[in-house]
């Protein structure tokens, strides 16, 4: 069995797979890797796809579509060390039968830990008693910040980050409220969770988090009349995709100071200098690393390693990402 990995192992390939999971792999296929540092291009990889069973992936990896794919003689498997495979496989990929593999339910668990890390550093405020800190040298004698326990949090959509941050959340007895077409009240229930439309949530919830998948029906859907509708000292926290928000109308409702942001995406990455949420004190911005946390790399890597052989051996796996699950994927 060959397997390619078709990650540039002088870029972040070994960041993923280090020795110790090329050896686990080694001991059951041989293994060729990209030896560049860069993503190789689509007629790069059908120079090697000729014999390989298996692929593994990384972000930036040419796209398996027909063309691609006509080179692909023994291809079997595409275990991706990304997420989102939207915009690495094709229809085409599973009328062959190939399976597909990814690191999705992986990531969320990474980024459900950041949206609690996010809503508690806003809650506490901490940014602002750091400043004060800094500053001043201590905190007055009357302060105020406010905790997660307790609150109410609306979760505007609900795939895998979403699960997770749910079952997170549950520990600090939140009141949970989930705004998704796909999901029953049942599902919600088993959640500990209630569904609700999206202007309940904008409206009734402390804390605010968006998990829509980019595509096209999620285009500047938080406009600015529905950012208008966010209460006073909520907390709203995006680690989805930027441009479901309206950026520019956020950065206004923001200036006026009326509710916090933790922001990890933005329309344009990087974000300007220009920015008018440059400068917020109340806004986060963090440079969209909401997950996963670089020390999880490996674990992702040594997973997909594990899942493999089972997937050639017709069994199934937690890692699995079915053509409908693909479909609902960012892009």
């Amino acid at each position: 069995m060959k397997i390619l990995i078709v990650m540039p192992k002088g870029g972040i390939g070994r960041r993923f797979m280090p020795e110790e999971v090329e050896e686990r792999l080694g001991k059951i296929a041989q293994i060729e890797w990209n030896e560049g540092e860069s993503n190789w291009t689509q007629q790069e990889l059908m120079q090697r796809l000729p014999g390989a069973d298996v692929c593994i992936t990384g972000w930036g990896s040419p796209l398996f579509d027909e063309t691609v794919l006509s080179a692909a003689d023994s291809l079997k498997c595409i275990a991706h060390t990304g997420g989102s495979v939207a915009t690495l496989v094709t229809q085409a990929v599973y009328e062959r039968g190939i399976a597909v593999l990814s690191g999705n339910e992986l990531y969320a668990r990474s980024v459900a830990e950041s949206v609690i890390a996010y809503a508690l550093y806003a809650l506490r405020d901490l940014g602002k008693y750091n400043r004060m800190l800094l500053n001043d040298g201590w905190r007055g004698d009357v302060f105020c910040n406010e905790g997660l326990q307790d609150q109410k949090v609306g979760l505007i959509g609900f795939g895998a980050v979403a699960r997770h941050t749910a079952g997170l959340l549950r520990a600090f007895g939140c009141e949970i409220w989930i705004d998704a077409d796909h999901v029953s009240p049942e599902e919600a229930a088993s959640y500990g969770a209630k569904m609700a439309t999206l202007e309940e949530i904008l409206t009734g919830c402390k804390v605010i988090s968006l998990h829509l998948a980019k595509v096209p029906e999620t285009y500047h859907l938080i406009d600015a009349q529905k950012l208008a509708l966010i209460p006073e000292g909520a907390v709203f926290i995006n680690t989805a995709r930027g441009s479901i928000v309206d950026e520019a109308a956020l950065a206004k409702e923001l200036a006026t100071g009326r509710f916090k942001a933790v922001l990890d995406v933005y329309e344009q990455e990087p974000l300007p200098m220009e920015s008018p949420l440059r400068g917020l004190e109340n806004v986060l911005l963090i440079p969209h690393m909401g997950g996963p946390t670089t020390d999880r790399y490996p674990h992702i890597a040594k997973a997909l390693a594990d899942d493999i052989p089972r997937v050639l051996a017709g069994e199934e796996s937690s890692l699995a990402i079915t053509i409908d699950m693909m479909r609902r994927m960012t892009r």
